[in-house]
């Protein structure tokens, strides 16, 4: 068997369609689940509305689907887009897409979930209250998609940016580590993002007078929550637009693929762990109204000491590209 330039950029389109589509698929999946779950218990404790609440189940699984249709975007076009005449680094590219695609839909998917999950919940609880429930539902779950675009956005640059120029040593390690660097730290900002969000429409349903102090604060803490996703971005478009000079040594290669893996990884705990501190706040907030100012600056703190871990990562990314 021949393995010329052009079959290996098509076994890597094609290896990162399957990953794309096949880590895709998991976080969509697993929130509509839940979803689908909280909309049986809510219809137990009120079936008088079940109508509503199927309707209410149908629009939180549609926003969890969209993490899962932005990967199929990606897989598609890795399958079936004309790669035309690329060098080898072309196949690096292709195959940093498809896992910066399919892991970044992980968190958003399965984020998306809580909040409608909740939301069904809610509505049982609190009928004369379904549109700001269902209002605070939507804005929660936009935000939790917010880190599979950040991962849509990558993959497509890895798609249709011309990286000819670059050396193949290091540069496949760098696009694959871009890959990585977003896809990677995305699935904990999703996750998080969803739990303040699921905690604000439990807190609207326990007090509907809250609605704007609890959107509030759940807004702020999504969007501390969001910051580990972005330095992973951040990383990312390093690795990309930064060209490196050619290097036969292994140790340049996995510098740039450590770059990567440091910044996906360090990206995972914080984002859940800010997402945890915001839950928390939110749902207080919406039970003691006259502290809600502590409750915030309180959770901020708590936030910015779990962040400390993802700044940590983005150092030590930079250490790799920059300094060894």
């Amino acid at each position: 068997m021949t393995w010329d330039t052009q079959t290996l950029i098509h076994v890597a389109a094609y290896a990162g369609g399957g990953i794309a589509m096949g880590l895709g698929a998991m976080g969509a999946a697993i929130g509509e689940g839940y979803t689908a779950a909280q909309a049986n218990l809510a219809v137990s404790r009120n079936p008088k509305i079940s109508g509503d609440l199927f309707k209410n189940m149908l629009v939180g699984q549609a926003v969890a689907e969209s993490a899962s249709i932005f990967a199929l975007v990606i897989a598609i076009l890795l399958l079936f887009m004309d790669s035309g005449a690329s060098g080898l680094i072309k196949a690096s590219a292709l195959l940093g897409a498809g896992i910066c695609m399919g892991c970044g839909a992980i968190g958003s998917g399965v984020g998306s979930g809580f909040p409608g999950g909740q939301a069904c919940l809610g509505i049982a609880r609190q009928p004369a209250v379904t549109t700001r429930i269902t209002t605070n539902m939507l804005i929660g779950s936009a935000v939790c998609q917010t880190p599979a675009i950040f991962s849509m956005v990558v993959a497509l640059m890895l798609i249709f940016m011309d990286f000819s120029h670059n050396a193949f040593y290091p540069g496949w390690a760098a696009l694959i580590g871009a890959g990585l660097s977003t896809g990677l730290a995305a699935i904990g900002s999703g996750y998080g993002g969803g739990m303040a969000a699921g905690a604000c429409c439990e807190g609207i349903a326990r007090q509907p007078d809250s609605v704007g102090n609890a959107t509030t604060t759940m807004l702020v803490g999504q969007a501390v929550s969001q910051t580990p996703a972005i330095f992973g971005l951040l990383v990312s478009f390093i690795l990309m637009f930064k060209t490196f000079p050619e290097s036969p040594a292994l140790s340049a290669s996995m510098a740039l693929l450590g770059a990567g893996i440091s910044m996906g990884f360090g990206g995972i705990g914080p984002g859940i762990g800010n997402g945890m501190a915001a839950e928390g706040a939110v749902r207080w907030v919406s039970r003691r109204l006259d502290h809600a100012g502590e409750l915030m600056r309180i959770m901020l703190v708590g936030q910015a000491v779990s962040q400390s871990t993802a700044i940590y990562a983005m150092v030590i990314s930079l250490v790799l590209i920059f300094v060894v």
